[in-house]
Order: structure tokens, then sequence, then C-alpha cells
């Protein structure tokens, strides 16, 4: 089996399970909830194939809303993150740059390069996810604000855990 797909099949189970038994349970200031299983999608290889990329987020979503109660708000979030992160990929540099089997990180792309693709599709993931849960736009920049500090946080745990497990040090 190509370690590729183990090491992706590892950080499916592991991102699910850590976000629904750990940060579904943290709650900052009582409205500010990581949403970390986002980087399963965020870290698919380049050549992911858009159809198992999409079938692959919607797996995730449904997990994730299987075990949190949520009524499919997670699927139809981590859809749109699945159906745009080659697009953005694709804004942010040419697909001649990609080597095969290629993943987005900050060892790869650089830290600028990472933070601004997690941050284009973290928010859309954010805001969306947000607005489908109050399905509403009564409340239009109290639900704003509440998306952008969870982006916010959010990326602190996706840039540390860059650093933290998927940092090489070159010798």
């Amino acid at each position: 089996m190509n370690n590729n797909i183990l090491r992706n099949i590892i950080r499916f189970f592991f991102l699910m399970f850590l976000q629904v038994l750990v940060f579904n349970n943290i709650q900052v200031f009582s409205f500010i909830t990581p949403y970390v299983y986002i980087i399963f999608i965020l870290l698919l290889p380049f050549d992911t194939p858009r159809w198992l990329r999409l079938l692959l987020a919607f797996a995730l979503g449904l997990f994730v809303d299987m075990f949190s109660n949520t009524g499919g708000i997670h699927t139809a979030a981590t859809l749109l993150l699945g159906f745009m992160s080659p697009w953005v990929q694709g804004i942010l540099s040419s697909k001649e740059e990609y080597e095969p089997g290629a993943q987005p990180s900050i060892r790869t792309q650089g830290f600028r390069w990472f933070f601004f693709y997690a941050l284009i599709l973290t928010t859309a993931h954010h805001i969306f996810l947000f607005y489908l849960e109050i399905f509403s736009f009564s409340h239009f920049f109290t639900t704003l604000w509440h998306s952008l500090l969870n982006v916010a946080f959010t990326l602190v745990f996706i840039i540390t855990s860059q650093y933290l497990f998927y940092w090489k040090k070159t010798q």
C-alpha cells in the first residue's frame, strides 16, 4: 500500500476523532470552537482527483455530523472546502509548480503561501458553516464576527500543527 494513502487514512480518522472527542468540547469565551478536522482536506495532495477530494470531504463532514449531531452542516461546509481547494491552489500558483504526490504545507510552499491558502479556505468554510447553523441573516454582523474569531483560532491550530507534525528539519 502506498505510504501516502496510509498516512491520509490515519490522518482522516485521527482528525475526525480529535475533533469529535476533544475540540468540540473546547469553548473559548463560550463561543469559539476550533475546527481542526479541516486540516485533512487542506493537506490532500495537489494531484488528488476532484471526485476523490469531494468524496473524502463528504465522508469527513458526514462522520463529524454523525458524532456531533449537527444535521449536515459540517458535510455541506467540507464539501465547499473540497470544491474550493483546487481553485484556491490554482489562484495562488500554477499547476506546473507542483511535484507529483506533493501536498500543501509550510515546508514545501513556504509560510506565506500556506497561510493565505489556509486563510482563504478556512474563512470560506467557517462563514458557510455558521450561516448554515443559524440559517438566517438577521444577525449578520454577529455571525460574521463569530465566524472570523473562529477562523483566527482555527488558523492558530493549523499553523501550529504544521510546525509540530509536518516540519522536517534539514540537515
